[in-house]
């Protein structure tokens, strides 16, 4: 699976997004088929990082998974502030380097909606915590996270 990420991040094995897609959707029908999703929710990339490599692999794994679910998928958050990598942070660092890194893009309107974030990987819950409590603020009614994997 490891292969997999990181090919897919950094390494332009495009091909990889197929296996990926399979594995975040065996994860949705075991732990999040049953729940009512307004839509998916990709945790951003900033800018910069996006343009670096070409797209972003959150976005790219929802459309997946909402292709195969029929489910939409709101590309509602922006990364307010360019932050490092986390890979390397410690915990704490991690938190701190993700704080107030995001914001709700205008135009949508997410009160009172169900919303499943994104991601690839799970490893402190930092990134998805600073994504959710935007969502949240914003008047989400329920938030959960989906990722193909946690390390």
């Amino acid at each position: 699976m490891r292969e997999a990420i990181v090919g897919f991040k950094y390494n332009d094995q495009y091909y990889q997004h197929g296996r990926l897609v399979a594995w975040l959707t065996e994860a949705f029908d075991r732990h999040a088929e049953s729940d009512p999703w307004d839509a998916l929710v990709p945790v951003p990339l900033y800018h910069r990082r996006r343009r670096e490599r070409g797209f972003n692999q959150a976005l790219e794994l929802a459309n997946g998974l909402g292709g195969k679910r029929n489910l939409p998928v709101w590309d509602c958050l922006y990364r307010y502030r360019e932050t490092p990598a986390q890979t390397g942070l410690e915990r704490a660092a991690r938190w701190d380097n993700v704080t107030a890194a995001f914001r709700a893009k205008p135009g949508f309107d997410v009160k009172g909606r169900n919303l499943l974030l994104i991601d690839d990987v799970f490893t402190t819950g930092a990134t998805t915590n600073a994504c959710a409590h935007v969502l949240a603020k914003a008047g989400a009614a329920q938030l959960a996270v989906l990722t193909v994997a946690r390390s």
